[in-house]
């Protein structure tokens, strides 16, 4: 019994099962008069066992890439945020960083978070259940993120987002077995990925104060920021309220996938704050496309745990 238990919570028990059932087999061939309903099992057990072995696959390479992003992160002795520092930000900034919470605490380096929401792949398409988790370096800027998303009853999606040195890469499969996206390393996949990147700092305002964010202010409330990593660059306009909360973040993005991707409209709408570790950031949002047939509105997202200066590599999908 307990043998049988150590295997069941043994991560990689899916090598055992799929040599007992790859032996059995072999004796059932050997038997088959007698033994050949044990294929049905055997079948079963093969497929549950590569099932689990792709689940393991994804987890081992998104803990790859997340201690990639943060292997030269000192989170040590971090400097705290001053007042003085805020000053050469447009003003509705400066009134951001101090509504957010940003002054007197420390700087922002590394980010872990955990989201859950429902998505749409297409405009007709059924609303489906999601949760994430996504790391960020802000120091350098870069981010893993990985999804579980609930297909239909046993039939889970699982993907992968990730900026790594201004390249994104994006990954989908279906039970963790079928590619649906693998796409990655072309100007349209990076510029979307930095254009991801930039929209999410709200989520850790202190880097706006890192010197690869240049803000320009438009009018009193609206501010164009433009991120550049390796001398490439994408632009997006942010929208606050007089006390400097975030409201929504607007930009061109590439839409679709491949050679067929075309620049839209990509709008986040903020529709809740909460305080997280002493900051008030947006936790719940609306994200949509205003493409020419309508608004496309795909993702509703809500933030459920967050934590700062963090170098814990855990992930805890299981698909």
């Amino acid at each position: 019994m307990v043998s049988a238990a150590a295997l069941i919570t043994n991560r990689k028990w899916f090598y055992v099962a799929f040599i007992a059932a790859f032996v059995s087999q072999i004796l059932i061939v050997l038997a088959w008069k007698d033994a050949k309903f044990g294929t049905i099992a055997n079948i079963i057990i093969i497929v549950a066992s590569y099932y689990a072995y792709s689940n393991y696959k994804f987890n081992t390479m998104v803990k790859t890439e997340t201690a990639q992003i943060l292997q030269n992160l000192n989170i040590e002795n971090t400097n705290t945020v001053l007042e003085k520092e805020i000053l050469h930000l447009p003003e509705i900034i400066q009134k951001w960083m101090l509504n957010s919470g940003v002054v007197g605490k420390e700087n922002i380096n590394s980010v872990r978070l955990q989201q859950k929401g429902k998505m749409k792949t297409k405009p007709n398409s059924k609303w489906l259940n999601f949760t994430a988790e996504q790391c960020f370096n802000v120091k350098e800027p870069a981010f893993i993120w990985s999804t579980k998303v609930d297909v239909m009853p046993m039939l889970k999606m699982v993907g992968r987002d990730k900026l790594i040195n201004g390249k994104g890469n994006m990954l989908i499969k279906l039970a963790g077995i079928i590619p649906i996206v693998n796409e990655g390393e072309n100007e349209k996949i990076n510029s979307a990925t930095m254009l991801r990147y930039l929209a999410e700092i709200v989520w850790f305002p202190s880097a706006a104060l890192n010197n690869y964010i240049y803000w320009e202010a438009i009018d009193k409330l609206t501010v164009k920021a433009t991120l550049t990593i390796n001398e490439k660059s994408v632009t997006g306009v942010f929208k606050f309220s007089d006390v400097g909360e975030v409201q929504s973040f607007e930009a061109k993005r590439y839409y679709g996938a491949g050679e067929h991707a075309t620049l839209q409209t990509w709008y986040i709408k903020i529709r809740e704050f909460k305080d997280f570790n002493g900051y008030k950031i947006p936790s719940k949002s609306d994200v949509l496309w205003k493409l020419k047939e309508g608004d496309f509105n795909w993702l509703y997202l809500e933030i459920t745990k967050l934590n700062y200066n963090t170098l814990e590599l855990k992930n805890h999908f299981n698909i």
